[in-house]
């Protein structure tokens, strides 16, 4: 029996190719009588080689044979137990179209596949089948039945760890000093871009990075100058032949150096009598497979004598972010920022707490004061202790940026919770401190300072989903400054949210406009409870794309047992312990669907479901601008309220989508409700400290432009005009 012929298996009908598998079976003696044609058995015309030492990504290899091709559309990749596949990463092949299959792809001579993967903890192996097909294309002509090849490779140590290290449990044991293997986290950068430079004579300078192996630098974003050198300046750099062509999912195509830069570059001007120049450089990072670094600048004193080789040097108090925000304007926009995000729908439920509070010091100046402090001291503990988690888990090689706590299922439950706690205590249920209707208890009581702490601490939790115009830049400039800026950042962050109650505690003119306690006050009390309910049901929507309706219901379960804990211990209150201890059995019970909803498996992405959007992804965004397509990438998450509101107000509207259609615009959306790698390298790239962030892509080619997190339709409409130009 021989292979069929001709190139028919490429050609087949529909229903011949169904009958393909069967055929398969007999391979084996048909390709036997095939020897006298000088056919090759199909693991020596496709040689497949795989590569797993990088840790979450699988890189395969064939080697094609002269006259031979594989099929891009006949390729299938199947993980064995313990292992996630992402999206295989494959060039583009080869197009022509085929009279029965249609438009298909092929390669020749060699072919490299990059497929991403997660690891379940405790797996140490990565088993997978590869399933591929080729054809030879010269006389004798004939196609091969799909061929598959077990794969079972060892994982790199990091890669098979026992705890995952994208959680932020993992982040923190591994700070604690418990964690696995950190040799995949990147390097500080100092240590991963060394940067020097000497003088091979008075005109003539030799510039030199050294990296570790998978760094790299980009070509084009070197900037070299003089500084404090009069007339002199640099002249072109003389580019050595060692860059890589590299597929940069923003940039494109772009030139990158590994390992070791050289780079002579001429003094052009008189250098008579100067002894020494200080040149400052400034250049683009990034680990392979990993994270890119923000802004890096060095300053090099160069002894044009020819003296060794000056070491570059970070420059004091530079940002090394691409906003070059000084520290001063930085706390400006966070002080305004904060101020703003007291109108934000997340912080306003939590903020009517605050108001209820205010309202109880009626006219004692001191009460007022008190609340006022006590909610600050909350609010800015909260903030500093946020900025000291971000910046710590970051420093480790951790992606965490402004409201990635909502990416924890767990995290949004238990807030649910509280929040619904808040709202029974708020009608009535239960009462967590003096009552309202007792105005005269209540303004000779102290126990409120620990409730007005925590209401500080439950507005910075809320309001981590909201991002106020100025927020964004102060944001950006925090995470790529000094530790010291960038605590003080979020500090003046904390002083603006906090501002408003501490200037009607101190500032009398603003306290004579509260009005006067009295028995209305409870009404009001039980009125505020609403929005807390409606919070509760916002993040239950939240939870549903994140988990799923498994999880809507555990937390719905958990809500009404917490209902039950609170009724029972209003009831149980100056009873004997025998109430306490049923007291505390329900609290148990109630933690018990909290734990079955923290074992859920992720929701897959349904971004592609939505009408007129493409899903993000590098390849795809690499292969639109490649194809001269303007693009609008939306970078946006279910827990993000100005994520939201920015679509309701313009990215869902009409004159938006006629925008995209007149300008011939992609809307590219990526979701970022749960975690995703490919997404924080995004906002890693633009030094965004979190979503929302909208960049436009030209159709020309060249980096893209980065719009405000508020956005309008006049401003987005501009910005796909001059995209599409």
């Amino acid at each position: 029996m021989r292979l069929i012929t001709g190139r028919v298996a490429a050609r087949l009908p529909a229903l011949a190719l169904l009958l393909l598998g069967l055929w398969g079976m007999l391979a084996p003696a048909a390709f036997a009588q095939t020897q006298d044609d000088n056919i090759l058995p199909v693991t020596e015309a496709y040689k497949l080689s795989a590569d797993a030492g990088t840790p979450g990504t699988l890189k395969l290899h064939w080697v094609i044979a002269q006259d031979y091709y594989l099929y891009r559309g006949r390729m299938k990749f199947t993980a064995g137990p313990g292992i996630t596949l992402g999206e295989a990463q494959l060039p583009t092949g080869e197009k022509h179209v085929d009279p029965y299959l249609g438009p298909v792809e092929t390669y020749h001579h060699a072919v490299d596949a990059s497929i991403p993967y997660t690891v379940a903890p405790g797996t140490t192996h990565l088993v997978l089948s590869v399933r591929y097909q080729g054809c030879h294309e010269v006389e004798p002509k004939i196609c091969y039945p799909p061929h598959t090849e077990q794969l079972d490779l060892p994982l790199p140590a990091s890669a098979s760890a026992p705890a995952a290290d994208k959680t932020l449990g993992g982040a923190l044991q591994q700070l604690g000093g418990n964690g696995n293997d950190a040799s995949s986290e990147p390097l500080p950068q100092e240590q991963a871009f060394r940067f020097s430079a000497l003088a091979q004579d008075a005109h003539h300078l030799l510039l030199r990075w050294t990296m570790p192996k998978d760094y790299y630098v980009y070509r084009d974003h070197i900037a070299l100058k003089l500084k404090d050198a009069g007339d002199l300046k640099l002249g072109t750099p003389a580019w050595p032949a060692g860059g890589v062509q590299h597929q940069d999912a923003q940039l494109g195509t772009v030139t990158v150096y590994f390992g070791d830069l050289a780079l002579p570059v001429a003094i052009e001007g008189d250098t008579a009598g100067r002894k020494q120049v200080t040149l400052e450089a400034s250049f683009l990072g990034c680990k392979d497979n990993g994270v890119c670094y923000p802004l890096m600048t060095r300053d090099a004193a160069i002894d044009l004598a020819g003296g060794a080789a000056a070491e570059g040097t970070a420059v004091p108090g530079a940002p090394t972010g691409p906003l070059q925000t000084s520290l001063l304007a930085a706390l400006l926009l966070a002080l305004g920022g904060g101020l703003v995000l007291n109108l934000m729908p997340c912080v306003l439920p939590v903020l009517s707490l605050k108001a209820v509070s205010l309202l109880e010091g009626g006219e004692n100046p001191a009460q007022r004061r008190r609340h006022a402090l006590a909610y600050t001291a909350g609010v800015l503990v909260s903030f500093l202790a946020l900025g000291v988690g971000i910046l710590a888990l970051r420093s480790a090689g951790h992606a965490l940026g402004w409201g990635t706590q909502l990416q924890q299922p767990l995290l949004v439950a238990l807030l649910a919770c509280v929040i619904f706690a808040l709202g029974l205590s708020m009608s009535g249920v239960v009462q967590f401190g003096a009552s309202l209707g007792n105005v005269g208890n209540t303004l000779a009581s102290r126990s409120g300072t620990a409730g007005d702490f925590f209401t500080g601490v439950l507005a910075v939790v809320v309001a981590s989903p909201c991002t106020a115009p100025f927020m964004g830049s102060a944001l950006a400039y925090a995470f790529a400054a000094p530790a010291v800026h960038a605590l003080l950042v979020f500090l003046m962050l904390g002083i603006g949210l906090a501002l408003p109650f501490l200037a009607i505690a101190y500032v009398p003119a603003l306290a004579r406009w509260l009005p006067k306690p009295g028995r209305w006050m409870e009404t009001l009390k039980q009125v505020l409870a609403f929005p807390m309910y409606l919070t509760t049901a916002w993040l239950a929507w939240v939870l549903t794309n994140q988990r799923g309706a498994d999880a809507v219901g555990l937390l719905l379960v958990a809500l009404v047992l917490l209902a039950l804990v609170l009724w029972w211990f209003e009831r149980s209150r100056g009873r004997s312990p025998l109430h306490h201890v049923l007291t505390a059995l329900l609290v148990v019970l109630t933690a018990a669907p909290l734990y079955l909803l923290a074992q859920l498996p992720a929701m897959a992405n349904t971004t592609t479901a939505q009408a007129g959007t493409v899903a993000y992804s590098p390849a795809k965004l690499a292969e639109l601008r490649a194809a001269n397509t303007p693009v609008f990438v939306d970078m946006t998450a279910d827990w993000c309220i100005t994520c939201k509101a920015n679509e309701h107000a313009v990215l869902d509207g009409d004159a938006f989508h006629a925008a995209l259609k007149r300008d011939g615009a992609i809307y590219m959306k990526g979701d970022w409700t749960n975690e995703d790698p490919a997404i924080t390298a995004f906002l890693q790239h633009y030094h965004s400290p979190g979503v929302p962030l909208y960049v436009v892509f030209p159709k020309g080619g060249g980096e893209g432009k980065q719009l405000p997190t508020v956005l309008t339709a006049a401003l987005v409409e501009q910005a796909l005009d001059e995209a599409a130009r």
